[in-house]
């Protein structure tokens, strides 16, 4: 009796024993479906069996499925993501197993063809001469309906009806009479012919020596990583655009990662433009059919280039040959729940696994890729460094200059000083497009009571609420809970006493709006774009100067192109700096560059205006001077005479329950035996903590925090595996462990 070992998407670490059905031939990475409990589920076959249970205890394997199976590079990568988030293989193969209906059989639709009964013969351009024993009477449209059909591919009535500008009824009455045959068609599979003839856009030449290097990794058949550094505009995606089409010319698949969900109408159609089809899209906004049609096609390598968010790095690529990770540096790569991994990082590795080329494009590089990029003894020296120095098509850089708000104090209850309004005006007048921006929903972060100073928190949630003028709801954004704003203070019963505190895009929103009454503003945030269909149909008419004013959140900052936007006020450069978060200014800093890089992309000069309590700030003036390598050497020598990433290693370790008495005994028990101090290598490791995390109750739940700091040379994964299984844990606490950590809530 043969055993197959068969790993499960659940949080297992180990496979399991099958038999194997005489009738069936499998081999390791093979899809099958094997009973689970009382149900069906889909596993792939991971090796031989081990024949450590009992042969009466097996179950059978149910069947195969027709897909190609699993490629080693694959299968390791799945090992080498569980060993290093010290999460369950099985978890981190339900990343991949994560559209369980595609392997049901897909569904058809139905279309149409020209009845095998007919001879239809070309008599002239426009005329048709149709021969038939039959009989049939050919009316006019009937001739139209075959003339659209002659030597097409079969298709569905409507598609048919509307080229012939008829009814679906004269299709209908056609298949009737014989003259067109009822077939089934599947939907196709997304991005399979994208055309590798077709011409790029005409490169610069700076732009066509780095595009060269990147093809010529693609075509060295071994690991290559690179960081497409370039300013905002530079043209970083058609210079790896040229990789990708080498990538297809060499008949295998690429993938492009993007941080954010929606993509941008802009972006999809320079895809198009440079490939003559769309690309195969994955996120989790997508519906089942389309994902189930991606997947399948991801899977039997008919699919040839995918642009998703970051668990489309798990897909089931049968020949990848190319990865671009585009805008590196965005924290959104790092997956928080779950199997909790850097996409980043993870992309490196996978490139690493199969011997393929992997490019890291940004403006605004992070410290650990930077790391990378600099050589001994400033860095590792891993990745290759190409360079675009300059915008394309002779755009210039905006001017950025800071306005000092102890300087030029904007009026009572308001937030846009004398100098932004000014330029404001001056945009409006010359009939060009400003955007300013601020980080925060919403129209104040925090509400409260003039008479007892009662501030609205989240019950669920270490967190104000905040006001939305809109809905007229106070919200969380950590939870989702809201509720109406009272007219009386739950506190001391006063009544129109409560005032909004700071500013958020709503505010900024009527501050303009009274300011420029006849200006047409538009505002950009999640809570006004709540779909990427909605997204898209906001920047398309940002594009087309429907808008004056675009007041937007970090949604508008990251990678659009809006020609005729000239002017980029920040209301409030200074959020985000302080806190507890190791990485605060470098992300400030990421954050504000992008955004001053929307401002004048085309031919007209873009300003950009910082608004700022602190202008002598280093990032502030990195920023105003254009200074980004000296920020980044400064921001590099800090972390390193403080130990941190990248020149050590941290690990998160969170603790979280309902039961807070629970969860603060575990905490403590944890930090007791917590690895501490420096081994016979001279090597130091040390945990801090625990303490309450900022966000100590998050949904409901409390939660408690270590941090583990290490030498780079030390096996972390290693010393916290150890450490955290010699301790018992409630099934009602669960115990998080974040390696890397990108978040410190």
């Amino acid at each position: 009796m043969k055993l197959a070992a068969v790993l499960v998407p659940y949080p297992v670490d180990k496979a399991y024993d099958y038999i194997v059905p005489p009738d069936i031939e499998f081999g390791i990475g093979d899809f099958v479906r094997v009973p689970l409990g009382n149900r069906e589920i889909t596993g792939v076959v991971w090796g031989k069996g081990s024949g450590e249970v009992a042969k009466d205890k097996l179950k059978s394997v149910i069947a195969k499925y027709p897909f190609p199976s699993l490629s080693q590079v694959h299968l390791d990568f799945i090992d080498w993501v569980a060993k290093y988030t010290l999460s369950a293989k099985g978890s981190v193969l339900k990343m991949t197993l994560n559209t369980p209906s595609a392997f049901l059989p897909l569904k058809t639709s139905k279309a149409y063809k020209i009845s095998s009964l007919l001879q239809v013969k070309e008599a002239g351009k426009e005329d048709f001469v149709v021969d038939s024993t039959c009989g049939i009477k050919i009316t006019p449209q009937r001739e139209k309906v075959l003339a659209v059909m002659m030597g097409a591919q079969p298709m569905p009535a409507s598609e048919i009806a509307a080229m012939a500008k008829c009814s679906t009824s004269v299709i209908k009455g056609m298949e009737q009479a014989g003259l067109l045959e009822e077939v089934c068609l599947q939907k196709p599979y997304p991005c399979t012919n994208p055309d590798i003839s077709r011409a790029g856009a005409n490169l610069s030449k700076a732009q066509d020596e780095v595009a060269k290097i990147l093809k010529e990794n693609v075509c060295s058949g071994s690991f290559k990583a690179d960081l497409l550094d370039g300013v905002t505009g530079a043209g970083k995606t058609e210079v790896y655009f040229e990789a990708v089409m080498e990538t297809l010319r060499q008949g295998k698949q690429a993938l492009i990662l993007l941080p954010e969900i929606a993509l941008s109408n802009a972006f999809l159609q320079r895809f198009k433009d440079r490939f003559g089809c769309a690309p195969a899209l994955w996120h989790s906004g997508l519906s089942s059919s389309k994902r189930n049609m991606t997947w399948r096609g991801v899977a039997t390598g008919k699919t040839r280039v995918v642009v998703g968010a970051r668990s489309a790095l798990f897909l089931p690529y049968s020949n990848l040959g190319l990865i671009v990770v585009d805008e590196e540096h965005d924290p959104a790569y790092k997956q928080e729940d779950g199997v909790i991994y850097n996409a980043r990082d993870m992309s490196v590795l996978r490139a690493h696994l199969a011997s393929i080329t992997v490019i890291l494009v940004s403006a605004t590089p992070s410290l650990e890729t930077m790391h990378n990029v600099w050589k001994p003894p400033e860095g590792t020296g891993r990745y290759g460094l190409l360079h675009l120095p300059s915008r394309f098509g002779g755009a210039c850089l905006p001017e950025i200059k800071t306005i000092d708000m102890r300087d030029s104090k904007p009026s009572r209850g308001n937030f846009l000083s004398p100098i932004l309004i000014e330029e404001i005006e001056k945009t409006l007048a010359k009939k060009e497009q400003t955007l300013l921006f601020l980080n925060r929903r919403g129209y104040a972060p925090l509400t409260l009571c003039r008479t007892c100073g009662h501030r609205f928190e989240c019950p669920r949630c270490t967190a104000w609420l905040v006001e939305h003028k809109k809905s007229g709801h106070l919200h969380c954004h950590h939870c989702d809970y809201h509720t109406i704003l009272p007219k009386k203070c739950p506190e001391c019963d006063d009544t129109d006493s409560f005032t909004a505190c700071g500013p958020g895009v709503e505010r900024i929103y009527e501050e303009a709006s009274i300011a420029f009454p006849d200006a047409r503003i538009a505002l950009l945030a999640s809570d006004t774009a709540q779909t990427g269909d909605d997204l898209r149909s906001m920047l398309q008419k940002i594009v087309n100067h429907e808008f004056d004013i675009i007041i937007g959140t970090q949604i508008i900052a990251k990678g659009h192109h809006f020609p005729n936007l000239t002017l980029v006020g920040v209301v409030d450069a200074d959020l985000g700096m302080q806190g507890g978060d190791l990485r605060a200014a470098e992300r400030t800093y990421q954050l504000l560059h992008q955004v001053a890089g929307r401002a004048g992309r085309a031919e007209k000069k873009g300003h950009v205006y910082l608004q700022s309590w602190m202008p002598e700030q280093r990032i502030i003036k990195a920023l105003a001077n254009g200074q980004r390598d000296e920020f980044l050497a400064i921001e590099a020598a800090e972390r390193k005479v403080a130990n941190m990433p990248p020149y050590s290693r941290l690990a998160g370790i969170i603790i979280s329950g309902r039961d807070e008495n629970q969860v603060l005994e575990l905490a403590k028990e944890l930090g007791r035996k917590a690895p501490q101090g420096t081994n016979e290598k001279g090597l130091s490791i040390q945990t801090l903590g625990p303490a309450p995390a900022p966000l100590s109750r998050l949904r409901g739940k409390y939660r408690y925090r270590l941090l583990v700091r290490a030498d780079k040379e030390i096996n972390i994964q290693k010393t916290i595996s150890k450490w955290i299984s010699s301790t018992k844990i409630s099934s009602n606490i669960r115990v998080y462990i974040d390696i890397d950590p990108q978040s410190f809530l």
